[in-house]
């Protein structure tokens, strides 16, 4: 997996927008999408086409329309390598205080 094109895809407010569209409604075409963006439809295509290539999300063709689906994947891979590891650390901390403050034994 590419963490550098997960994070360059996230890194654009209009993309995260799109991802946000599609974990409230996944399977959206195009102009679906669209209608709730500030862009035009090719840069809308672009943005799309940036999320596929860091296979954020998946595209499937039903008759003539293209239905784009979120692929929460690579967004787990990142919470894994990158975050869940520094959770787990804040979290002890905070339990340690919370017994020190209470005088429980750790």
């Amino acid at each position: 997996m590419d963490h550098d094109k997960v994070f360059k895809a996230l890194g654009d407010p209009n993309r995260r927008k799109i991802l946000d569209l599609l974990y409230d409604q996944n399977g959206q075409t195009l102009s679906q999408l669209c209608d709730h963006l500030a862009i035009t439809r090719q840069s809308t295509t672009q943005h799309i086409d940036l999320l596929a290539e860091a296979n954020l999300l998946s595209t499937v063709k039903r008759g003539r329309e293209k239905l784009h689906f979120i692929n929460p994947v690579p967004l787990h891979d990142i919470y894994e390598r990158w975050v869940r590891k520094f959770e787990t650390q804040r979290l002890s901390l905070l339990h340690n205080l919370k017994s020190d403050l209470e005088g429980e034994p750790k």
